[in-house]
């Protein structure tokens, strides 16, 4: 099949929301409680910054350990790199993830405001400016043999989906409503038309709803 586009772990609000509104370097999520988003994969035994012994196992956990499995290189939008919006002031902002991100790829970041590319720890952030097309074009390129990641937000996914430029999605539904922010969908039943859709239900509480092509 080639090298995939793949959404991965994407989770939103049980009314299609992946985030609230008012985003801030104090509130990466806008309104929302980042936690009611994204306990289920918090509490596994695989999440990457778990500081301690424990964590849940099952199917929390298989996507959680996952993540990683076969990615190349991640595609994000502006606002999941930064709560900065317009000309960039200074190039000191460098994520929310400090000195070790854990995508251990390249990272394309879409911006209407290029900056210079720069590497923390094995992770390379290019900035770039382009529409989806050119975009994943040069992520396949920097992944080598291996598919790319569509990180979010999503803005960003819902206009890879308008390009008809994504291969498989997994979004976990949380039970939680937002009412407002930034919204993947009004229900997934929209994307039945071009996708398969298996649902699977968490103990956790999240639906995990998996999408492939027709």
């Amino acid at each position: 099949m080639g090298q995939l586009l793949r959404v991965q772990n994407f989770t939103v609000s049980s009314d299609g929301y992946g985030a609230g509104e008012g985003q801030s370097l104090e509130r990466p999520f806008g309104h929302a409680d980042p936690m009611a988003l994204m306990a289920w994969a918090v509490a596994t035994a695989s999440f990457p910054n778990r500081s301690g012994p424990g964590g849940s196992r099952g199917l929390d956990d298989y996507f959680t350990r996952d993540f990683s499995h076969g990615i190349g290189a991640e595609i994000m939008g502006r606002n999941k790199f930064s709560p900065h919006r317009g000309p960039w002031q200074d190039h000191e902002w460098r994520g929310w993830w400090g000195d070790e991100p854990p995508f251990h790829t390249p990272v394309l970041v879409m911006t209407h405001h290029p900056r210079p590319s720069f590497t923390l720890s094995d992770t390379t952030f290019s900035f770039v400016d382009a529409d989806p097309a050119t975009v994943l074009e040069q992520a396949r390129a920097a992944a080598g043999d291996a598919d790319v990641r569509l990180g979010g937000g999503a803005t960003v996914i819902r206009q890879f989906l308008d390009a008809d430029l994504v291969d498989t999605l997994h979004v976990a539904v949380a039970p939680v409503e937002l009412g407002a922010g930034s919204r993947l969908w009004t229900s997934p039943d929209e994307l039945l038309d071009r996708f398969h859709r298996e649902v699977v239900p968490s103990p956790s509480g999240v639906t995990h709803h998996l999408f492939w092509r027709r």
